[in-house]
């Protein structure tokens, strides 16, 4: 029998119950079959209302944290306090969408769940429910009393992992250290070897134009980076680099890597959403989502879509569950790996 997968509704104000349920109709022939098992933990209101404007959506039964779950579950996050409405940034919302992380976090380190597969919530509402946290990842973190964690972003085999994100971009060169990026680099190779890729072909982007064009635009390049790059080479692993930011992402996509080690949050975000963002040339809007973010360095596998709430198509039946489709399938390889 596989895993059980849990799927925490985010904040229930935004997209995240019509796209996990989009997402349960799509699978459902898996599901049926037995080959996939999806616990949603959130917000029992919000999924009946989505269920209302989703073609098809399955019956989801509800159980309780000690049943013996069927394999499509809702597993309510808390108790009802007000209700939530759609688009509607509430504090409410921000208390339901940590109560389901939170859960899903307990029964992980209870080794009951496989993997945790997160919906987008609204950092606002989380705060104004009293959780003070920039957002998933350092709220997973703090559950899980884990110092710091490394951000990877994949799009089909777009895998991009960060050594910094949300910094001021004035502060990164001074946390591009060989500890810090020694830790990034080998937290990819051992999600790529997760994922199945026996031997990871790793490369890392430089920090400064042109590598630093021998000091001339900085030296963090030739003085920091390629030190640990040489040490890992010499190690026996497959990693070129300092490669320039203007081509590294190039050649990821023709294959020459498996993975790119990106510097600071938008050198190594906006390639993967360029692909991952599907946009109609007529209208100018974007017709699909697909991407997800990975937390490596955790205690447990999470897994999320790299979108936020949406709140200004909330309820209205036209979310798209692409990103959600391949969170589930990339916590689903990692969660077999880890059982095997």
């Amino acid at each position: 029998m596989p895993p059980t997968l849990s799927i925490t509704m985010g904040d229930p104000a935004g997209v995240g119950p019509e796209i996990i349920l989009r997402a349960a109709a799509r699978l459902k022939p898996r599901i049926d079959a037995g080959a996939l098992r999806l616990l949603i933990i959130g917000h029992r209101s919000a999924l009946r209302a989505a269920a209302k404007v989703i073609p098809n959506a399955p019956d989801i039964p509800e159980t309780t944290e000690d049943a013996d779950w069927p394999a499509l579950a809702l597993l309510p996050a808390g108790e009802e306090h007000t209700p939530i409405a759609w688009g509607q940034l509430s504090p409410e919302g921000g208390r339901f969408a940590y109560l389901a992380v939170e859960k899903a976090v307990r029964l992980a380190l209870a080794h009951r769940i496989g993997a945790i597969v997160t919906a987008p919530l609204n950092k606002e509402a989380l705060n104004k429910a009293g959780y003070k946290f920039a957002g998933h990842t350092d709220m997973l973190a703090a559950l899980t009393h884990t110092p710091s964690s490394v951000m990877l972003l994949a799009h089909g085999p777009m895998r991009v992992s960060h050594v910094t994100t949300h910094v001021a971009l004035e502060k990164v060169a001074a946390l591009i250290t060989p500890t810090r990026l020694s830790r990034t680099i080998d937290l990819t190779l051992g999600a790529l070897r997760d994922l199945g890729i026996a031997k990871p072909r790793l490369a890392v982007a430089a920090l400064n134009p042109h590598a630093g064009e021998g000091g001339l635009f900085g030296t963090q390049d030739t003085d920091v980076v390629a030190p640990v790059i040489a040490d890992y080479v010499a190690r026996g692993h497959d990693i070129s680099g300092p490669v320039p930011g203007d081509t590294v992402f190039v050649k990821l996509r023709a294959g020459q890597y498996d993975a790119v080690v990106a510097m600071y949050h938008d050198q190594g975000h906006i390639p993967v959403k360029l692909l991952g963002f599907d946009v109609d040339p007529a209208t100018g809007t974007w017709r699909a989502l697909s991407g997800v973010n990975i937390t490596l360095g955790l205690p447990i596998i999470r897994t999320s879509v790299d979108h936020g709430t949406a709140f200004d198509i909330a309820g209205k039946g036209v979310a798209n569950e692409e990103s959600m489709i391949e969170a589930i399938e990339y916590a689903e390889k990692l969660a077999a790996h880890q059982g095997a």
